[in-house]
């Protein structure tokens, strides 16, 4: 049986794709899910800035840009 492994969208690699699992900060979903971002939505890292923060992603038909401190508190499952 594989075991999922969590991983916090903060270390993902741009270009890499993961399905939403859960938030561990309730100011995080409030503000995602106000744009329709819902756990077992697709994320996709677009692209990080220079120092790593600020970050772009891809959801929900969307893209956004988030800093590293929020997307810490995104709990994924990456998508092969």
């Amino acid at each position: 049986m594989d075991k999922e492994v969590a991983f916090l969208l903060a270390d993902l690699k741009t270009g890499q794709k993961a399905k939403i699992k859960k938030f561990t900060s309730e100011e995080i979903f409030l503000k995602l899910m106000e744009m329709g971002c819902l756990p077992g939505e697709q994320i996709e890292i677009l692209k990080k800035a220079p120092l790593n923060d600020p970050i772009s992603v891809a959801v929900a038909g969307y893209t956004l840009s988030l800093r590293v401190e929020e997307a810490k508190h995104i709990e994924v499952e990456l998508i092969h």
